[in-house]
């Protein structure tokens, strides 16, 4: 990935996130905190039968080069802003195809659960979904739509454990609790 003449400068008429200065008052104490108001999210664990492997994505985020990561490079679940009049597991659908090419039946998409994120500034909620695939349902590349650069990536179960623990690997706790999840409710697809 070549990224170039990287800056940073103050918003003008955002189209995702706002930020703005909460005032409130708590136990009688006047407060106030700095808050960014942003979409909530829908993800999903992908499991692919004939690997025997999760399907992810690794893309380019700012936010992490701005933080100072080396590549900014992220390894996350499929995932999209719920921006749409479409139901969660509509939109989850839409992404599975866009982001890894599978056509997945709605009916198939299965809720995790559901979290907040980045609760101490956003506070945008998450829902997690799961479901399978296998090779019969590939109908694209996938990598996103527009001007995304999406990277379809393979991670087989008895090797993400170890993405989890590796502090190299810029990650959400999303997907780690996925993992987490998926070990707890499937261990027997793992290798002895």
């Amino acid at each position: 990935m070549n990224i170039k003449n990287f800056s940073l400068k103050p918003l003008k008429n955002p189209k995702f996130i706002f930020t703005s200065l909460a005032t409130y008052e708590q136990s009688g104490v006047k407060k106030s905190w700095e808050i960014v108001k942003a979409h909530d999210s829908v993800a999903v664990l992908l499991y692919h039968e004939d690997k025997n492997s999760f399907v992810l994505v690794k893309q380019f985020r700012a936010a992490t080069y701005a933080s100072g990561h080396n590549s900014g490079i992220s390894l996350e679940l499929c995932a999209g802003i719920v921006d749409k009049n479409l139901t969660l597991q509509e939109i989850v659908k839409e992404e599975i195809e866009e982001e890894c090419g599978y056509s997945v039946p709605v009916s198939a998409i299965e809720k995790i659960a559901s979290f907040y994120t980045s609760v101490g500034f956003a506070g945008s909620k998450q829902v997690l979904y799961y479901a399978t695939v296998n090779n019969s349902m590939k109908v694209s590349d996938g990598g996103g739509v527009d001007d995304e650069f999406i990277e379809t990536v393979y991670i087989d179960v008895n090797e993400a454990k170890k993405v989890i623990y590796d502090d190299d690997i810029i990650k959400t706790p999303g997907l780690m609790f996925a993992f987490c999840w998926w070990y707890e409710k499937f261990s027997s697809k793992l290798a002895l």
